[in-house]
């Protein structure tokens, strides 16, 4: 009996739209990878690349409609496919979690691109300012009053860093972070006399999608210590989904990290030994 129940269930054929739906959660993957690798490797400008993501975000809602009117087809008619179908389903939802991150981040932090721990006279893009001027790049210039305000509101944590250290000691901590954060160095001026400002851009990226954002570093004494400005701005789009804020605190983080490394550790106190008792004379 057994025996001839899975013989007939082996005669029954496969859902068409169940394997339909898989080839496009497939195809679908495949093209999110290819369009992250396009972007991040720099094979391709970041727009037909983007086109690319998200054209395959469009084969995935695809392969989720088509999954149900397979789940409609195979309840209709007893085809077989719904494991098919269920695994087509985690690959769509694995490909689109991302996006719905994103699109959560887009609709909960500010529409902005710009950020700086000083708004007043935020650290200035020089060389960087060169690779700004591509077509659809944001300005190098500042953002603005506006920007500001937004960004106070959304990252009050985003402050200049203080040290109890030289200007050029400020400047080679900040150095070795970028360097240990392997930011792509473009420019480097050490701090010189007679005002001691020390300047570092560098080019840093996005994490998955590796799109890229500009960073400039300011170095400059205050009291007897020194003072480090920081901005970093993303080149291309208005809203930067958080991304520079974030980079922005962890660089002050792993600064004070390399501050408070470099202290000398201190010396427990040993108690005084009591002094034995002279007997007084009489």
């Amino acid at each position: 009996m057994a025996r001839r129940i899975a013989a007939a269930y082996h005669m029954e054929p496969t859902s068409g739209l169940a394997l339909a739906a898989r080839r496009l959660a497939v195809f679908s993957l495949a093209a999110t990878i290819l369009s992250v690798a396009l972007v991040r490797f720099g094979f391709l400008d970041f727009k037909p690349a983007l086109a690319t993501f998200f054209g395959a975000l469009a084969l995935a809602g695809l392969s989720i409609l088509v999954g149900f009117a397979a789940f409609a087809a195979i309840w209709q008619d007893g085809s077989r496919g719904m494991s098919i179908v269920l695994l087509a389903f985690l690959i769509d939802a694995i490909i689109l979690a991302y996006p719905g991150y994103i699109y959560y981040l887009y609709r909960k932090l500010p529409a902005i691109h710009d950020i700086t721990t000083d708004p007043i006279d935020p650290p200035r893009f020089d060389a960087l300012a060169r690779l700004r001027a591509g077509d659809g790049a944001n300005p190098a210039v500042y953002a603005g009053l506006y920007s500001a305000e937004q960004q106070r509101r959304a990252y009050p944590d985003v402050e200049p860093i203080t040290l109890e250290v030289t200007p050029q000691r400020a400047y080679e901590i900040a150095l070795s972070v970028v360097n240990r954060r392997k930011w792509l160095i473009i420019d480097e001026r050490p701090p010189q006399p007679p005002q001691r400002i020390g300047r570092i851009e560098a080019v840093a990226r996005t994490p998955i999608m590796g799109f890229r954002e500009d960073v400039s570093i300011r170095v400059s004494p205050e009291n007897e210590g020194a003072r480090i400005d920081v901005r970093s701005s993303s080149r291309y789009f208005e809203h930067d989904l958080g991304s520079n804020a974030a980079r922005i605190v962890k660089f002050s983080e792993d600064v004070n990290e390399v501050v408070d490394n470099a202290r000398p550790a201190k010396k427990p106190v040993t108690p005084a030994k009591p002094q034995p008792k002279v007997p007084a004379k009489r």
